[in-house]
């Protein structure tokens, strides 16, 4: 079946890796079990390496003068890097890049997808070190086995447990089963807010962090298509993407998008663009004289809708147009509306009124309308969200659309 390359760190679950090294076997999987020095502490490797038939990998150099730079090899013929259990020592070098051993230099090296079963003490899960970690992995792509509840080794009840063998092979045959559905796809991301200036100094904003827009180029990303991420200012871990393109005001992002769009498949515009900019900026720094200042904004281009003029004015079926409506009052009534004025495919509205779906938060609920209907998801993590739009694009563009350049 597949080749899969089992970590395992230094943590009291690691005796629960034996039995995923044995169920990932029973699945058909061959297993290359990678062991931390940490790790040989709670597991000796002649434990693995009786179930794998393989010998274990414990360092970064195999013995000879023309042995194979191990980390380069394995991280070329592996289908998934599977950690479990994962502590917050190695999410925190995955994180940061940090490659002091085998298992971190074989992150870095490989392009297989990475799943991870994080087990640890309660707070230590719920520091923000972790949880910035943790974040940044999933922004890359990186899947993750959520830690179950229980007594845990320290004595204490609470959440951090190593989740159980059966999920975590689960999680790794589900991952394993996601084909590159859309290669040859050309798909254009949209994420953050636009700035929009006053002066040198000060500028017209919004609380958009970005999160949402590339949770979803990630997950696209990974699916094989080709995707252009054009974003705003922001401060989150960008996925590995085909292009990324950074713009600062509506305009900016207005003629990214109108270019990029050109020749693509489907444009998700998940920023947060600003509806007005300053009809003119001041050439230096507004006097703070306590008078008071009046402003005239004018509107920006409406970027979505000026690509389905487009689309319209060229009689073309590309490029599938997602759009978000961020509101806080009469949310759905008002993305119905924007649907139809704008004449796009397909609406994402969202609540960001709520305190756990709005701007610049890990979590979203959003409700997808299409010509089909209306469906509302709940509230989960933007990753688990972006990967619900990524099923549901798969099958808009499987319905609608061939792969860019087989027709109009």
């Amino acid at each position: 079946m597949a080749l899969i390359a089992l970590g395992v760190t230094g943590g009291i679950g690691a005796y629960k890796a034996v039995e995923v090294a044995r169920l990932l076997q029973k699945h058909g999987h061959d297993v290359q079990a990678v062991m931390t020095r940490s790790a040989r502490k709670f597991v000796g490797e002649v434990t693995f390496e009786a179930i794998t038939r393989r010998r274990v990998i414990t360092g970064q150099w195999a013995p000879g003068a023309n042995a194979d730079i191990e980390h380069i090899s394995i991280a070329s013929d592996i289908a998934l890097l599977l950690v479990a259990p994962a502590t917050a020592n190695v999410i925190g070098k995955f994180a940061h890049g940090i490659a002091d051993d085998f298992l971190s230099s074989l992150y870095l090296a490989t392009a297989a997808p990475v799943l991870m079963a994080p087990a640890m003490n309660t707070n230590m899960l719920a520091h923000p070190a972790v949880q910035q970690n943790l974040a940044a992995l999933k922004a890359r792509g990186v899947s993750f086995v959520e830690p179950g509840e229980g007594y845990l080794a320290c004595g204490w009840i609470g959440k951090g447990r190593l989740a159980e063998p059966e999920a975590v092979v689960d999680a790794a045959e589900r991952l394993l089963s996601r084909l590159p559905s859309l290669t040859g796809r050309k798909i254009v991301v949209t994420a953050g807010p636009t700035h929009e200036s006053l002066d040198p100094v000060r500028f017209i904003g919004n609380r958009s962090s970005g999160k949402m827009g590339i949770a979803i180029a990630g997950d696209l990303a990974s699916r094989g298509a080709e995707v252009t991420l054009i974003t705003g200012p922001t401060s989150v871990a960008l996925p590995p993407v085909a292009a990324v393109v950074h713009v600062r005001t509506a305009a900016e992002m207005h003629r990214a998008v109108m270019e990029a769009t050109a020749g693509a498949d489907a444009l998700v515009m998940a920023a947060a663009v600003a509806n007005y900019t300053p009809e003119t900026i001041a050439d230096q720094k507004i006097a703070h004289d306590l008078s008071a200042v009046n402003l005239r904004l004018v509107p920006t281009p409406d970027i979505i809708a000026d690509v389905a003029a487009r689309r319209k004015r060229e009689g073309r079926r590309r490029p599938l147009l997602v759009g978000f409506a961020a509101e806080t009052a009469d949310v759905l009534a008002r993305a119905r509306n924007k649907r139809l004025r704008k004449g796009i495919d397909v609406v994402v509205a969202n609540d960001v009124s709520r305190e756990d779906a709005g701007f610049d938060v890990d979590t979203n609920s959003v409700t997808i309308i299409d010509d089909a209907g209306e469906e509302t998801l709940p509230l989960q993590s933007k990753t688990d969200v972006a990967r619900a739009l990524g099923d549901r694009l798969e099958r808009w563009l499987l319905t609608a659309l061939a792969p860019a350049g087989t027709h109009a």
